[in-house]
């Protein structure tokens, strides 16, 4: 009895050291992808100016995608969201768009993660094939949801900051350089995380994710 209440209690004790390793990993990596999608938006664009505002050619979201297809929808997005928030708050131009930032961020993640992980299953797949088309699937529905909510939440935004006749400039713009980085990031993405996906996984670095 006493030997069983023994295991009983070394069991426990591997659970709680399992979870609080899983919970570090994640703060781990959602530190290293807020500090990569913040390198990548803030030094890797290319910026389009209209009057007083702007908008950019850039690769922050992929980072934010291929967060969400290794750590998990809320998790991926979540580094994605703060690193790309920061690169707002430290940019004069955009600094006025920080909140409207950090939604379309996450929410990128969000739905990269959803129809990965919950619809598609792509943490479990092991056919090659097979994970390179839900790869693709997952980043087109998190990459193409931002085409419509960054210039649709920015129109509304600037409209009620800047005056209708600048935000209709601005939403012309913006919606073209958002089409051209959902594009550019979902080449960028379906490559990145299937090159990274194994090494990682046979490293033990990557969180369970949960179906």
């Amino acid at each position: 009895m006493t030997e069983v209440a023994q295991n009983t209690t070394n069991q426990s004790a591997s659970e709680k050291g399992n979870a609080a390793h899983r919970t570090v990993m994640r703060i781990v990596f959602v530190g290293l992808f807020a500090a990569l999608s913040y390198v990548v938006f803030t030094f890797l664009q290319i910026k389009l100016y209209v009057g007083g505002d702007a908008t950019s050619f850039h690769l922050g979201n992929a980072v934010v995608a291929i967060g969400a297809l290794l750590l998990g929808g809320f998790w991926g997005g979540l580094g994605g969201a703060i690193g790309m928030t920061i690169g707002d708050l430290l940019d004069p131009v955009y600094v006025v768009y920080a909140p409207k930032t950090f939604l379309c961020k996450l929410l990128i993640g969000l739905v990269t993660g959803l129809v990965g992980h919950k619809v598609l299953h792509i943490s479990a797949e092991t056919d090659r094939k097979a994970l390179v088309w839900k790869t693709i699937a997952a980043s087109v529905c998190g990459l193409g949801i931002n085409i419509i909510a960054d210039p649709g939440l920015g129109y509304v935004y600037k409209r009620l900051i800047l005056g209708k006749s600048a935000a209709d400039a601005i939403f012309k713009l913006n919606l073209m350089t958002t089409s051209v980085n959902a594009a550019l990031s979902v080449v960028v993405t379906v490559l990145v995380y299937l090159a990274v996906r194994s090494p990682l996984r046979k490293a033990g670095l990557l969180p369970k994710i949960s179906r």
